[in-house]
């Protein structure tokens, strides 16, 4: 191959990448778009008055105990940060330094199917010793709704709902999504009837990262 030709070649190769790339910025901004299309419909559909006495209950209660699985744990676990911020007594179900749930306290749970296991397993042993249990899940019907002193019910698609009707995001992803906005939102309104300075919460935050 000649150097004009290879020239040629290689310019050619620099224009299809450039177009590759453009493509892939267009489908980033698309599917982020998609997003927060899904979450702002959801936010429409909630009714909030079912939140309520989610923050009552976590006002009243002695201990927090919160418990979810997969990609919901790990929005759960954040709400947990957030409520410890408050200054609430709050356990994150399997972790070493948790305790005994007790009668008093209360466990808040997440399942987008309410059928995971481990979830409603620990529904169940919390409500055999007295305590109080929340389950926020896309299911009104399932088991982990039907144990649960109170559901917050979040009309996202459940992860094996295939059928793009209500998300065209994989499996539980807006689920999951929608779990780490909601309970920022719930912190929100429980920060601002606390009445504390955010320099108060951040006295809080963890100092030995």
């Amino acid at each position: 191959m000649d150097l004009k030709v290879s020239a040629k070649f290689a310019n050619h190769q620099s224009v299809m990448d450039t177009l590759d790339n453009q493509q892939l910025v267009w489908d980033l901004q698309m599917n982020l778009n998609k997003i927060m299309e899904e979450n702002t419909r959801l936010v429409k559909q909630m009714e909030f008055d079912q939140l309520i006495p989610f923050v009552y209950q976590i006002q009243q209660a002695k201990r927090i105990f919160i418990t979810a699985a997969g990609r919901s744990g790990f929005a759960m676990q954040s709400a947990a940060m957030r409520l410890m911020h408050l200054g609430l007594t709050v356990y994150y179900v399997g972790e070493t330094t948790s305790p005994a749930i007790a009668k008093g306290d209360l466990l808040i749970t997440a399942s987008g199917s309410g059928t995971t296991g481990s979830v409603v397993k620990a529904a169940e042993k919390s409500i055999s010793v007295g305590a109080s249990v929340v389950a926020i899940t896309t299911n009104a019907e399932s088991p982990l709704a039907k144990l649960a002193s109170h559901v917050v019910l979040v009309p996202a698609a459940e992860k094996e709902d295939h059928s793009k009707k209500i998300s065209n995001q994989y499996a539980g992803s807006l689920f999951e999504q929608f779990l780490l906005l909601l309970n920022d939102a719930v912190f929100q309104s429980l920060w601002k009837l606390s009445g504390e300075a955010a320099e108060t919460l951040w006295e809080r935050h963890a100092n030995l990262e």
